[in-house]
């Protein structure tokens, strides 16, 4: 009689095994490892099975395009992260931390599609009827079309699904529902891959659009096993302080457009709302002080003035510290100081914020946390009518960044008179541009 094959499972990363290892060789975790039972390796071979299925080869010129059909989310910032609005029959993830306002977003845009004669199923695991009720009147979100579902069992929301002609369906969250196909319980590994499966299954069969929110882990990525983000077609996370009225909604994966877009939000009591108006809450316009810098970054097509803070003081144990900007930069660019302008920094404490809560992933912003540096070390106070943008080498010179003329226009919508640049702008955009090409030439400015 044959041997029944056995699998092992990392319950943490979804690492799969033929025997059972202490260790995860992926992730690391020790003692993770689970034996999957036989109906659980039988829905890991349906799954495998949905992508082994042979399909004829088709010379590239004779493919069609298809043009898909998009929702209008009612959200000018949604829209334009999604890459034009909500394709039909798609699937879309949404993390980020508890009390961001993923919820809150998503009854919002159920309510503005329901608006729109579309049938809209709220699916939540977490909330009672009664308390989506109470968030919806406070949200101006009650409308005929808009049904909700307090249900934690997979078959039982997909009888429903089919009882109606939904348009649209959001689960809040995967991890709170489970499969009667699988024993193991809700959240784990096994139940978030059936669950994504069948509800992929659904929205391509029946053409319904999906909103999925997901949990994130303490590092900051979506609770579950890598093939729950593989198999969706959309990606989103929601970034900011859940203390400050500020959110950004940021995309790492989107099948139908670009990820280069950046949703920003504002927390109101009527919710989250388009916050694209705002630009001018990331920086402020008071008193002249040491150690402020204001320098232009690009979030998508969108240009965002941001203001650097520095602090430098003495101190016996030197610390670095950066929030929403990348530490091995920092300390790239106090090296560069050290050995092109000759500031010793190797006894001073250096503390580097972005206000607002952004996070820079641009090197644009170089030459203004530079600039805050050598502001604060030197006591000096830079004005608030200038802007720094540049990139730093390691040699001390200042290059070109991209959508310079873009940058400039920003600035200048905002008010600012002065810019510190690598290069002149193309366009004559009546703003004093100060071309720098070194780091010292800044020095000198300054």
């Amino acid at each position: 009689m044959a041997k029944n094959k056995t699998l092992f499972e990392c319950e943490a990363c979804g690492n799969q095994q033929s025997k059972w290892l202490g260790k995860c060789p992926e992730c690391g975790a020790w003692d993770s490892f689970i034996e999957l039972k036989s109906q659980q390796v039988k829905v890991l071979k349906e799954i495998a099975n949905l992508s082994l299925k042979a399909s004829e080869a088709v010379c590239i010129e004779d493919v069609k395009l298809e043009n898909f059909s998009r929702l209008d989310t009612g959200d000018e910032e949604l829209n334009l992260v999604l890459g034009g609005g909500l394709v039909e029959g798609s699937l879309v993830l949404i993390g980020g931390s508890p009390g961001v306002g993923k919820s809150t977003l998503l009854l919002k845009i159920a309510s503005n599609l329901a608006k729109k004669a579309k049938k809209v199923l709220y699916v939540s695991g977490e909330e009672s009827k009664t308390q989506i009720k109470l968030r919806a009147d406070r949200l101006e979100a009650n409308t005929p079309d808009l049904f909700l579902l307090t249900e934690l069992c997979l078959e039982n929301i997909l009888e429903e699904l089919y009882k109606k002609d939904y348009a649209v369906l959001i689960i809040d969250s995967i991890q709170t529902l489970y499969s009667n196909k699988l024993t193991s319980a809700a959240g784990s590994i096994s139940q978030v891959r059936e669950l994504t499966f069948e509800l992929m299954k659904v929205s391509k069969t029946q053409n319904i659009s999906t909103f999925i929110i997901g949990h994130i882990t303490k590092e900051g990525s979506i609770a579950g096993p890598r093939v729950l983000e593989h198999m969706v077609d959309v990606v989103l996370y929601f970034e900011g302080d859940a203390t400050k009225e500020i959110r950004l909604l940021r995309g790492f994966k989107n099948r139908f457009g670009g990820v280069s877009e950046v949703g920003i939000f504002e927390m109101t009591p009527k919710g989250l709302i388009s916050a694209k108006d705002l630009a001018n809450r990331f920086f402020t316009r008071g008193k002249a002080s040491a150690g402020s810098a204001l320098g232009v970054v690009m979030e998508g097509s969108r240009a965002l003035v941001l203001e650097i803070q520095a602090l430098v003081c003495e101190s016996s144990y030197p610390k670095r510290s950066a929030t929403g900007y990348e530490k091995n930069r920092l300390d790239m660019l106090l090296a560069l100081l050290e050995r092109k302008l000759e500031i010793s920094l190797g006894h001073y404490d250096v503390f580097i914020n972005v206000s607002g809560g952004v996070k820079i992933n641009e090197t644009a912003a170089d030459l203004a946390v530079v600039a805050a540096i050598i502001s604060s070390f030197k006591n000096r106070p830079l004005s608030k009518d200038s802007v720094f943008i540049g990139e730093l080498s390691l040699n001390g010179e200042i290059r070109d960044v991209f959508n310079l003329d873009t940058r400039l226009k920003e600035a200048k919508m905002q008010k600012f008179k002065n810019a510190i640049v690598p290069s002149k702008p193309l366009e004559d955009l009546q703003m004093r541009c100060f071309v720098a090409k070194e780091l010292s030439q800044v020095l000198e400015w300054m």
